[in-house]
C-alpha cells in the first residue's frame, strides 16, 4: 500500500510540474529553474553535512544542469546584450563555484550560489508582479524576453 501511494504522489507530482511549464510564462520557467536550482543546492548541502558523497554529487550536478542547460542556453545574446553577457558570465562562475564545492565539500560555495540565484529569482518574481499590475491596469509591461530565448515574444 505505501509504495502505491508513492507512486501515486510521484505521478500526480509529475504531471503537475509538467501542466505548470506547459502553461508558464517565459518568465516562469526562468523562476522555476531558480526554484529547480535552489531546491537541488539545498539538498544537496543537506547531503554533504551528512557525509553522502554521491547523492551530494547529483543534487550538485542536477544545478549545474539547470543552469547550464536551462538558464545559460536560454540566454540570447545579441538581443539581452550585455544584460545576457552579465548574466552568462555570472552563470559561468556559479558552475565554477559548485565544481569546487563538490571536489571540496565546500557549503559556502553552495551557500553562495544559491544566495545569487534567489536575488535573481527575486528579481524575475518583481518583474513578472510588474507585468501583471501593468497588464491589470492596461499599461504596457516592460518584457525581460530580450534577455532569454523561451518561446516567443
Amino acid at each position: 500500500m505505501n509504495a502505491s501511494y508513492e507512486r501515486a504522489a510521484t505521478t500526480y507530482a509529475k504531471t503537475d510540474v509538467e501542466t505548470g511549464v506547459i502553461a508558464a510564462s517565459p518568465e516562469a520557467l526562468v523562476v522555476m529553474l531558480y526554484d529547480g536550482a535552489i531546491r537541488s543546492l539545498a539538498l544537496a548541502k543537506v547531503e554533504m553535512l551528512q557525509d553522502h558523497h554521491a547523492a551530494k554529487g547529483l543534487h550538485i550536478t542536477k544545478a549545474i544542469r539547470i543552469i547550464e542547460d536551462g538558464l545559460q542556453s536560454a540566454l540570447d545574446l545579441e538581443a539581452g546584450g550585455e544584460i545576457a553577457q552579465n548574466l552568462g558570465a555570472l552563470y559561468t562562475y556559479m558552475t565554477e563555484q559548485l565544481w569546487a564545492a563538490n571536489g571540496l565539500n565546500d557549503t559556502d560555495r553552495l551557500d553562495e550560489v544559491s544566495r545569487l540565484l534567489r536575488e535573481l529569482k527575486g528579481a524575475w518574481e518583481s518583474l513578472i508582479q510588474m507585468q501583471t499590475s501593468r497588464n491589470r491596469s492596461g499599461e504596457e509591461a516592460p518584457r525581460a524576453r530580450t534577455a532569454v530565448s523561451y518561446g516567443k515574444a
